[in-house]
């Protein structure tokens, strides 16, 4: 039987764009959309706003409901005045206006409408952490395959040598590159690359035979052993406008590649410690140029050009994953990031 839920009819209030108000709407917006499959709350948002990370405050709803946030492909969104405000509501079958409170009904969460589209960013979610270098240095690691061999995959057993006590789930990781500071050259932690998780079978002083129960590629000696972590997935992300201001860099790039566009991953020299979260919306901006001044022969730096949106999805102590949403142009590592 398919998992159900019940949905909400739901309405949008969108705020004068007067002096003071954090919502605007964007000009040439449409009058009515059709939602469709494959729309996003942020895509949608998008066109009716200059600024869609406000997308939730958009939402009209009962607060005591727990998940307000869902509509459906088919739905009519219509822009309407309601009290001298604009305000997005939901057309019902017979082309009247749905009244702005909850309404229930039954329909297959798998069907509603995201705030982002979560497939592009699902296997950040649970592969690869920043750690300290200390940390992995001190985790224990492979030793050898149980019959020497140096090589392993799932199925497997092998033998791993260092501290195993306290845990019987491990993932194995191997060491991938050491993200610093671009400023401070301040090390900011180092890439653990997820290539495997491992099952404790016994320990003997300290050597142990583990199981390898999964392998996204060879498992060697030297691999490290991490316990899983235990921490709770965001099954969804809204966007928003960070609580603090923070003023940051694109360090890296999943891949390695040169150019950033939308929908690649990147990697902040921001985290925790930055008071960033999941779902902050942060704006890019390219540096701008140096120039010569033609007549005094100064060598002048042009101001630096927005050229794109990112959101956080995953943050660290001292570092974040964030996925590019909008690129108005090539991307690149050094670009800088700041409240939008």
């Amino acid at each position: 039987m398919k998992n159900t839920v019940l949905g909400l009819c739901l309405g949008l209030i969108m705020a004068f764009a007067q002096a003071g108000d954090v919502l605007s709407l964007k000009a040439g917006h449409p009058q009515t959309y059709v939602v469709k499959k494959g729309d996003t709350l942020w895509a949608i948002s998008g066109m009716f706003l200059n600024d869609p990370w406000f997308w939730p405050e958009l939402w009209y709803y009962n607060p005591q409901v727990e998940n307000p946030h869902l509509i459906y492909p088919g739905d009519v969104l219509k822009l309407m005045w309601v009290d001298g405000k604009p305000v997005l509501v939901r057309n019902g079958a017979n082309n009247s206006v749905v009244k702005l409170t909850p309404q229930m009904r039954i329909s297959d969460i798998n069907d509603a409408i995201p705030a982002i589209p979560l497939d592009v960013i699902a296997p950040f979610l649970t592969r690869g952490r920043v750690v300290s270098d200390a940390e992995l240095e001190q985790a224990p690691y492979v030793l050898a395959g149980k019959r020497g061999n140096i090589v392993a995959g799932a199925g497997d057993q092998v033998l791993g040598r260092g501290d195993f006590s306290g845990n019987e789930t491990y993932g194995v990781y191997r060491r991938g590159q050491v993200y610093k500071d671009p400023i401070s050259g301040e090390v900011l932690g180092v890439e653990a690359t997820d290539i495997g998780t491992a099952n404790l079978l016994a320990t003997e002083k300290d050597v142990a035979t583990l199981t390898l129960n999964r392998s996204t590629q060879e498992i060697r000696r030297a691999d490290r052993f991490l316990p899983m972590e235990l921490r709770h997935l965001h099954a969804s992300f809204e966007p928003k406008a960070p609580v603090e201001n923070s003023n940051g860099f694109i360090i890296a790039v999943e891949g390695g590649l040169t150019q950033i566009g939308s929908l690649d991953v990147v990697t902040l020299n921001l985290g925790d410690r930055d008071k960033l979260e999941a779902g902050d919306v942060l704006a890019i901006y390219s540096r701008g140029e140096v120039v010569t001044d033609p007549i005094t022969n100064e060598r002048i730096k042009a101001p630096d050009v927005r050229s794109g949106v990112l959101m956080v999805f995953r943050s660290f102590e001292r570092v974040s994953y964030a996925l590019v949403l909008k690129a108005e142009q090539p991307l690149k590592v050094g670009d800088l990031v700041k409240n939008p």
